[in-house]
């Protein structure tokens, strides 16, 4: 996509996914910051062992200080022995936060996909389409750029659902959907608007290239258990011009559909696109 574009989603929530995203962070920085201390803790507790030890069994000593170094020796393994499974305790409850963070972070990511993308053919939904529309709309407003509007209806899908039953339609839904995201480049959109009807959102394309990009889906055929089934489809178009607005776009594409649509009353035939 056109990382370019103006951004969409300013009032759009994001189910509490940056929130997590950043609590995720600080629990693992607050990991690393404990087990550093730690284990600087630990080699001095543990080099004062040794100290204690080199004084008391090969020097001799009896007393630091004062102090038996037997007992300060015992007491000092005693404390390295307590503040590792204190250690070991806090990791443990610090990666269960971890673990539960991870899980609410994959449910934000479920909501947040399936308030963008269209569970059946994986393709942005209309929801996203819209404001995606009106973001671009923005966009060529401002600087002047280029911006198409497709709409795409296959033919004669209902009678597709009809003679070979309604999961031959999914599939062939799927299958389009694959094809007309290969079609368009990394900057446009396609998107599911709904049913059997798709668009697309081609930014910096001129009129006169549209024609190539539609050709790229002529003669497609999809296979569904042993039978091919011929797919053609009607389109409609609108290029933005200043002062477009978002209904005009839609609208003005939508008429030029129903206009191909209807001269595509011969079942399996292509619609030549009209410029």
């Amino acid at each position: 996509m056109n990382t370019d574009s103006t951004p969409l989603f300013q009032n759009e929530p994001d189910y509490g996914a940056a929130e997590i995203q950043a609590n995720l962070r600080k629990l693992e920085r607050r990991d690393l910051w404990v087990w550093g201390n730690a284990a600087i803790i630990i080699l001095s507790l543990t080099a004062a062992i040794f100290s204690l030890s080199v004084s008391f069994y090969l020097r001799g000593e009896k007393t630091l200080f004062g102090l038996d170094l037997r007992l300060a020796v015992r007491a000092l393994v005693v404390l390295v022995l307590v503040f590792t499974c204190q250690m070991i305790y806090q990791h443990l409850r610090l990666r269960k936060t971890q673990r539960a963070l991870a899980e609410q972070h994959i449910q934000a990511e479920v909501f947040r996909r399936l308030a963008m993308f269209d569970p059946l053919t994986g393709l942005y939904n209309r929801r996203f389409a819209e404001q995606r529309l009106r973001a671009e709309i923005a966009r060529s407003e401002r600087r002047g750029l280029s911006l198409i509007v497709v709409l795409v209806d296959l033919n004669d899908f209902k009678q597709i659902n009809d003679e070979h039953g309604h999961l031959a339609g999914d599939h062939v839904l799927k299958e389009f959907a694959k094809y007309l995201n290969r079609s368009t480049r990394g900057s446009d959109l396609a998107a599911r608007w709904g049913g059997d009807e798709f668009i697309l959102l081609l930014l910096d394309c001129e009129v006169n290239q549209l024609s190539l990009i539609l050709s790229r889906l002529d003669g497609l055929q999809v296979e569904f258990q042993g039978k091919v089934l011929p797919i053609t489809f009607s389109v409609g178009w609108k290029a933005y011009k200043p002062g477009d607005q978002f209904d005009e776009l839609i609208e003005e594409a939508d008429r030029h559909l129903y206009t191909h649509k209807a001269e595509a009353k011969t079942p399996r035939t292509p619609v030549t696109m009209p410029v």
